[in-house]
């Protein structure tokens, strides 16, 4: 009781000390600009609200001024980018309204009118009605930070700054949960424990538990009787000229720190909710573990994996080259066997748990599952994951025992040219891991073989292509090579074993001969009437683009009216057929890995290939997956090239309906926004596993994108996933995406970049509004 009267009398001083600081108002009509008047100052100079600089530009926010790093400690829109030093900043009856090249804005919206404005030396920033009552303050919007007397209270989270410049959102949140803990979370997390990196309870509390901050630098946990939880910090008297803030930093660890006000030296930590840097889940990306060094971390790729972005340790691993594709080039037979290794543990949640009796059983049983990568067995369970692995670290003293699956090539006869290390041969045999982690001397020269043949791989592909072919004329400006029509009877075995089949042709499966290499071969029905000569420019054009995620062109025959194309073999089908049937269908971080391939794929033809190319014809059933999942674009049939001075081209109607662009409708010109438009849909089938039109379904529920926004805007945004258990921004994030990419207007449809960067989470997604064109487009 003692301890509940002490805290409402501290409560009571430090608001009635708030209430002597309004001689420090900001009236009505008041203007900040970056390079003069910049702040309003609070009545003792501690803190500042106003413009700050970060990079190249401004931000706005509240800062301490009276350190000389001006520490930021709020930040206001801090997703909505930076402003030029020409903004300026309105004090107005709606709040603090911000005008800059890109418009006018309000960065703090009050509920209702307000007649005055505040910065207190709490750290408070308050606005003010008519009868001098708070209708609105920072302390109930923290950012990444908290100050002093500043709670958080339950259901409420701080979100940790990109990095120590860019105060925007980054990938860690610190939770006030309604359970009564206090919990940290990589972003886009549900939030369960097998997430969590760090909880202040081991039990739960109850509900309208607070985090608080006491002005003695103390945290503690509340609950609404005003009864002292526990102590998460020591505290002790206030000491005059100290300051305290506490903030989940950008890695992830939350810091109290303190400042000396007459030493003015550095902000010292004087608590910490973890010493090991690779605590926080997600420090490093997917396919990359965490390794500390010292005070610092490496963010390290498994073997066979490059980064993604090299600048950012978040941004993970992705494979550099396709094993499958070593096997088959080199005719090698390809196995699978496992490798054990030790020292890194995964906090990933795995596909399948399996009770098990031992280790070789664990192994067996990823051994002989297509889908399991890698398992991990702990003594008396087995986990099966698949890619991406995520929340790796190094952990010399783990009691885990991770399996790794690897590819290993027989050869009876390797090519003549072949570059095996020496010491790499064993058995007529060659290892190369697709996951794992090897921290000793034979997994260091295992990677070393494996990255110096996957290069050489990607050298002969290029400039062998031909040879294989049965062709030893050798072409440095590699393009499909021409086939005799009998040649490809041949392969087929007289067009024996269908494939698959398509709007424009027929596809089946083919051998080449002289190196037993599997291909596709596609029978064109619908293009004789085309010029001989613009087919094979056509031909050639496309056959040049190179890049993971599309399907590669080996050649194809020009026979009069028999025009055919010979394509690398897809052994795992199209999108369609894992998406559609359920026993396939996969798993939801599995279905967003596809989603980001298929946006890389289409990025690199609108953006980054000689020739831009508009593909017209973007379905499931032209995406086709590899022996690894990986989707890879296909059949161009119907695709339109743009000369380097075009940005548009018209042309009759192309695609497949229920796909299509409401502009082909229109007899518009075209642009990419129209391959946009069906990534769109594409999207919004992976996100739900069913077909955009399925009149099998109630009537109200048969046209796919009318349905999910009628869901967004209704808000059971559930109904579209079942019973799966996915974070509901991640879900609403890929729902925006899909909605905005198939508005009506094509000129309100992001480009391909764009959205790429939504779906990473690297930019912030705007509400679409109603695409408008539902009916139109079935």
């Amino acid at each position: 009781m003692a301890f509940v009267v002490c805290y409402l009398l501290a409560f009571a001083f430090f608001n009635y000390a708030e209430a002597q600081q309004l001689q420090s108002n900001i009236s009505r009509g008041s203007a900040l600009t970056p390079t003069t008047n910049s702040s309003w100052l609070s009545r003792s100079g501690m803190y500042a609200f106003g413009f700050y600089k970060q990079g190249n530009g401004f931000a706005v926010g509240i800062v301490v001024a009276a350190v000389p790093q001006k520490t930021v400690v709020w930040t206001a829109d801090r997703d909505g980018g930076l402003v030029s030093d020409n903004a300026t900043l309105f004090f107005t009856s709606d709040g603090i309204a911000l005008q800059s090249t890109k418009g006018r804005s309000l960065v703090v919206q009050s509920p209702m009118p307000i007649s005055s404005a505040s910065m207190l030396d709490s750290g408070n920033f308050v606005l003010y009605n008519a009868s001098r009552e708070i209708v609105w303050q920072s302390f109930q919007y923290p950012t990444d930070t908290l100050l002093p007397t500043q709670p958080l209270l339950a259901g409420k989270e701080v979100r940790s700054a990109k990095s120590e410049t860019d105060h925007s959102s980054g990938i860690f949140r610190l939770a006030m949960q309604v359970d009564g803990n206090l919990v940290q979370y990589p972003v886009d997390t549900p939030p369960v424990s097998q997430y969590a990196y760090y909880a202040s309870l081991p039990y739960l509390a109850g509900s309208n538990v607070s985090l608080n901050f006491g002005v003695d630098g103390r945290l503690y946990l509340l609950n609404d009787t005003g009864e002292n939880l526990m102590n998460i910090t020591n505290g002790g008297l206030p000491i005059r000229g100290k300051s305290h803030l506490v903030r989940i930093d950008a890695d992830g660890i939350l810091r109290l720190y303190s400042y000396d006000l007459k030493q003015k030296g550095n902000w010292s930590i004087i608590w910490e909710s973890s010493t090991n840097r690779c605590d926080p889940k997600g420090i490093c990306g997917v396919n990359s573990y965490c390794v500390t060094m010292g005070a610092a971390i490496d963010c390290k790729c498994l073997p066979g994996f490059e980064s993604v972005n090299p600048g950012n340790q978040t941004s993970g691993c992705e494979r550099n080259s396709s094993v499958g594709d070593v096997c088959r080039s080199k005719n090698w037979n390809c196995n699978y066997t496992m490798q054990e290794l030790g020292s890194t543990a995964w906090y990933d949640e795995p596909y399948v748990v399996l009770p098990s009796s031992g280790k070789e059983d664990c192994k067996q049983a990823c051994l002989e599952d297509l889908n399991c990568l890698a398992a991990v067995f702990n003594g008396s369970r087995c986990r099966k994951q698949r890619l991406p692995l995520r929340y790796g670290r190094r952990e010399e003293d783990t009691s885990h025992v991770i399996f790794l699956k690897e590819v290993v090539m027989s050869s009876a006869a390797p090519a003549p040219d072949a570059v095996v290390p020496k010491g790499s041969r064993k058995n007529g045999r060659i290892v190369f891991l697709i996951v794992g982690v090897s921290f000793t001397a034979l997994g260091s020269i295992l990677l070393v073989i494996s990255v110096i043949v996957l290069w050489k791989h990607n050298v002969w592909a290029y400039k062998r292509m031909n040879e294989l072919n049965g062709d030893a004329e050798r072409n440095e400006d590699v393009v499909p090579r021409p086939y005799a029509y009998e040649e490809l009877e041949k392969m087929t075995t007289n067009f024996n074993e269908e494939v698959g089949r398509g709007a424009s042709g027929t596809v089946y499966k083919g051998v080449i001969e002289n190196s037993q290499k599997l291909v596709a071969v596609k029978r064109l029905e619908k293009v004789a009437a085309e010029g001989d000569k613009e087919f094979q420019t056509e031909m050639r054009i496309i056959g040049r683009t190179h890049h993971r995620n599309l399907v590669r062109l080996l050649g194809y025959c020009l026979d009069g009216p028999k025009k055919l194309l010979v394509y690398e073999y897809m052994s795992n089908g199209s999108l369609a057929d894992i998406l559609f049937t359920p026993e396939r269908k996969p798993y939801w971080e599995e279905r967003m890995g596809i989603a980001r391939n298929i946006a890389r794929g289409f990025l690199y033809l609108h953006e980054e290939c000689d020739t831009q190319i508009i593909h017209c014809d973007i379905k499931p059933q032209n995406i086709l997956m590899d022996e690894y999942m990986c989707p890879k674009i296909s059949d161009f049939g119907l695709a339109k090239l743009l000369q380097p001075e075009q940005t548009r081209t018209t042309t009759g109607i192309r695609g497949t309906k229920g796909y299509v662009a409401p502009e082909w409708h229109r007899k518009m010109p075209i642009t990419v926004k129209a391959d946009v438009y069906s990534f769109g849909i594409v999207l919004l089938e992976i996100l739900c596993c069913r077909r955009n039109v399925d009149w099998s379904l109630p009537h109200d529920e048969a046209i796919l994108d009318e349905l999910v926004y009628h869901y967004f805007e209704s808000g059971e945004l559930r109904k579209l996933v079942g019973d799966e258990n996915i974070d509901r921004k991640q879900l609403e994030k890929v729902v925006k995406v899909g909605l905005l990419c198939i508005q009506d207007e094509p000129s309100l449809r992001p480009s391909m970049k764009k959205v790429l960067l939504m779906l990473e989470g690297i930019v912030e997604i705007p509400v679409p509004p109603s695409p408008n064109s539902f009916l139109n487009t079935i």
